[in-house]
């Protein structure tokens, strides 16, 4: 159960206010006297006398007096802790949000588009979903046949998106033109493990299957292990297999097999998406955003000491007064 807190002004110990009427009665006991004179030489003498010699000292005769007692009262006032509460709307709390993006050869292929390849579909379908992630830190590992971080985990979405920008094909059949999945959601799942965020999320892109990862290739982290990183660390991976497939020399298609990004997907618990052409993978963005939608903490409320201004003018009061009949004596003596 969620107590319920008002706002407003509040006393912490307002047992001490009882002791201002205290001490304003007590003041006044003690200095009626003195009041009475100063009320009385105040008052107009008839125009045919002067005023009494020596008034202006009569009427501050009690002013010191006074001026303790509001002083006192002023700290009695500040020892009771005068608060003010004001509610505090609930803060959005933001993901760290890791694309890692294929760029290998066959994202030149231009299934997606007419006109634009894969890559280029990809990039500016990523920009727009990224663009939408307003409150989360956002970061870009690439990969080919290697694993690049393009950018770490950060608030600074512009840069995120530039970056993005830069992202481009390997050379085909060169040296790095290969997949390696595994590879590179182990290096999102390692920037992400030691992040606080209260949600890491890892949204893999690929058009191809893992190639590098093979059996003769121990050193190399294959998907499913790659997965189990990321459940072992709460980190979603939802994967996207993006395009019609692989493009044979005789123009026909080969779907690809995605059971790997599937396990690493389900395993992490986050979601597999095939996305054949542009309208799709733009619906798949949306439904991520969805199933990663803002999340709120409790709304709180926040706490404004207050006993800080009384204190202060309680003890200016207690140096005027202090000044006020010093000054008195000097001159009397």
């Amino acid at each position: 159960m969620i107590a319920i807190v008002e706002t407003g002004l509040h006393w912490r110990e307002p047992w001490w206010l009882a002791l201002i009427l205290l001490v304003v009665l007590v003041g006044v006991v003690r200095h009626r006297h003195r009041l009475r004179v100063a009320f009385a030489t105040t008052t107009v003498a008839p125009a045919a006398q002067n005023p009494l010699p020596g008034t202006w000292r009569q009427r501050l005769r009690s002013l010191p007096g006074l001026l303790h007692v509001a002083a006192l009262s002023a700290l009695l006032l500040a020892l009771a802790r005068p608060v003010v509460i004001e509610s505090e709307p609930p803060a959005r709390l933001g993901r760290d949000v890791l694309l890692c993006f294929d760029r290998s050869s066959s994202m030149a292929a231009l299934d997606l588009d007419p006109v634009q390849t894969r890559l280029t579909v990809g990039k500016q379908l990523a920009a727009e979903f990224l663009r939408g992630r307003v409150d989360d830190r956002l970061g870009i590992v690439s990969f080919a046949r290697f694993a690049d971080l393009i950018c770490p985990p950060t608030a600074d979405h512009k840069a995120v998106t530039e970056l993005l920008a830069s992202v481009e094909l390997v050379d085909s059949e060169g040296p790095e033109d290969a997949t390696a999945i595994g590879a590179a959601v182990g290096m999102a799942a390692n920037l992400l493990q030691r992040s606080a965020a209260v949600g890491k999320v890892i949204v893999l892109l690929t058009d191809g299957e893992e190639n590098v990862a093979t059996a003769g290739a121990p050193d190399q982290i294959a998907p499913l292990h790659a997965g189990q990183w990321c459940r072992d660390h709460d980190i979603r991976v939802h994967s996207i297999a993006l395009g019609r497939g692989e493009q044979g020399a005789d123009g026909t298609w080969r779907a690809l097999d995605t059971t790997a990004v599937q396990q690493l997907a389900k395993i992490s618990g986050g979601r597999f998406f095939p996305a054949a052409d542009a309208a799709t993978l733009r619906s798949v963005y949306a439904e991520i955003d969805q199933l990663e939608a803002v999340r709120f903490a409790e709304p709180g409320v926040r706490v404004i000491e207050w006993f800080g201004l009384p204190t202060w003018f309680g003890l200016m009061l207690f140096a005027v007064a202090h000044l006020l009949r010093h000054s008195r004596m000097a001159v009397m003596s």
